[in-house]
């Protein structure tokens, strides 16, 4: 009887095999043909010292698709002498986890361990991923486990305690040259392509390696004589999709990447996040969003304009729709990044939530306090309150906080922008204060 979930492919009829793709020909038989990844898979990586000290534990792979999970997976699997078994959360409920525990269990009575790889192990719920616990805690399956999200995010704590977050990283252009090579071998022949295709061609991949062996079986099964140079290969071959996923990782990254280019002044690197974002079909409303959220929290009083201005490209988008409206949304994302920067008002609003919280109840003092009835005078409601519009300078300097409360310094302008003259200000009154107090 076949293994329950063996996924050994069976012989066509007629013991011929039918023709496999290149990405399959070219799977690495050893983890020292697995292209990239030497931070995990070096001698003194994680996975090189675990494979040394013949001690392998539960492992979730983390990393953009097409970098090799499966691969690796499979690969630890033949290392350590452990039976391979695939799934995939997104097709597996329930009844099928329950016949993969089951055959794990009857496996290892037969002295045979598992290596349960669990492709997309985030899209299972907390429930389904608690029911992996006690396999993986009496040695039933050394789980791996690949996703393409954060697993701090996506993944149980309790999970995530029993097993190690392993980082896969994107492949550069010399891994996915590399990878060009091994695939022109395996076919006999060269790519048809001069050297600026060659790397329009690698560079069309977007660092997925199974997504470049595709292309180039694609192109080596043209017809043509001599080499195709780069329009030639982008007329005859789609760009391939830049990856993004409006609500997974890189929609996070790059956003992040467009707030830090934006805070750190650099207008053409924020102007690139920005198309980044738009290419990869995110919503201009969002966007429209967080320029408006970064002007009040970057820059602020420093330049008061700057809020006005995100509001109204927002308004024009909105009026305009797309195209058009992007454009003013990109002409937001130039002024914000050479608007001067200030936190000041930020940090004087935390510091203010964190007093209040902290003083809980207290009083305003009575002097500030109104008093429309007899009884609240008797209190001493409004006693000694000092109308400032009749005192010198317009400024009375009395105290506003409640009694007990050490006048704290919430509000610290920098020397920047309006701010500037909000310092200028503040240090005005500031002087006066103490005058009033002599």
């Amino acid at each position: 009887m076949a293994d329950l979930f063996d996924m050994t492919p069976e012989p066509a009829e007629g013991g011929k095999e039918a023709p496999r793709p290149l990405a399959d020909r070219l799977r690495p038989r050893a983890l020292s043909e697995v292209i990239g990844q030497d931070q995990v898979l070096g001698p003194e990586a994680p996975l090189g010292v675990m494979l040394a000290s013949g001690s392998l534990s539960s492992l979730v792979f983390w990393g953009p698709p097409g970098v090799g999970k499966t691969t690796i997976a499979r690969l630890l699997a033949d290392e350590t002498d452990l039976h391979f078994v695939q799934i995939s959360a997104i097709f597996t409920g329930v009844p099928e986890l329950r016949k993969v525990f089951e055959a794990a269990k009857l496996r290892r009575a037969n002295g045979k361990g598992t290596l349960l790889f669990v492709d997309e192990i985030h899209r299972f719920n907390k429930a389904q991923q608690d029911g992996f616990l006690p396999y993986m805690e009496d040695g039933t399956i050394l789980l791996v486990g690949a996703t393409t999200e954060n697993p701090s995010f996506e993944l149980n704590a309790a999970l995530l305690s029993r097993a190690q977050v392993l980082v896969l990283e994107r492949l550069s252009l010399a891994d996915l040259e590399r990878l060009a090579q091994r695939a022109e071998g395996e076919l006999g022949r060269g790519l048809p392509l001069d050297g600026p295709a060659r790397e329009a061609l690698l560079e069309m991949a977007d660092s997925d390696g199974r997504a470049l062996l595709n292309l180039i079986e694609q192109v080596m099964a043209w017809k043509v004589t001599g080499k195709l140079d780069t329009d030639a290969l982008s007329t005859r071959l789609m760009r391939r999709a830049a990856k993004y996923d409006k609500s997974g990782d890189e929609h996070y990254n790059l956003i992040s990447a467009l707030h830090k280019s934006v805070r750190g002044s650099d207008p053409d690197a924020a102007l690139y996040w920005f198309a980044r974002m738009l290419e990869g079909g995110e919503d201009p409303r969002f966007l429209a969003r967080r320029l408006t959220r970064m002007a009040v929290e970057d820059i602020a009083l420093a330049d008061p304009q700057a809020q006005s201005i995100c509001l109204g490209a927002w308004e024009a988008y909105e009026r305009l729709g797309s195209p058009e409206g992007e454009l003013a949304l990109a002409q937001a994302v130039i002024y914000l990044a050479l608007a001067p920067k200030t936190n000041a008002g930020y940090a004087a609003y935390k510091a203010a939530r964190a007093l209040a919280k902290k003083t809980g109840s207290e009083m305003p003092p009575k002097h500030i306090l109104n008093a429309p009835t007899s009884l609240m005078s008797e209190q001493g409601y409004g006693a000694g309150y000092q109308y400032d519009h009749d005192a010198k300078d317009g400024f009375s300097g009395q105290n506003y906080f409640p009694e007990g409360v050490k006048r704290p310094v919430l509000y610290s302008p920098v020397e920047r922008g309006f701010e500037r003259e909000l310092k200028r200000r503040l240090d005005y009154f500031t002087k006066l204060r103490l005058q009033r107090d002599v």
